[in-house]
């Protein structure tokens, strides 16, 4: 599942890469670049140990 929240977040920021050239409003950049932070984050807590 980490991997697939890494690749998500890959995606995501090549997104925003994309959107900052093409000139988008900073309020999708931002709704893109958040969900990318999100899913990074997501993809780096799964990995650390739990107790179950």
């Amino acid at each position: 599942m980490a991997i697939a929240l890494f690749a998500l977040a890959g995606i995501l920021l090549g997104g925003v890469i994309s959107l900052v050239r093409q000139g988008a409003t900073k309020f999708s950049i931002g709704v893109v670049a958040v969900l990318a932070v999100l899913a990074a984050t997501g993809g780096v807590l799964w990995l650390m140990p739990g107790d179950s």
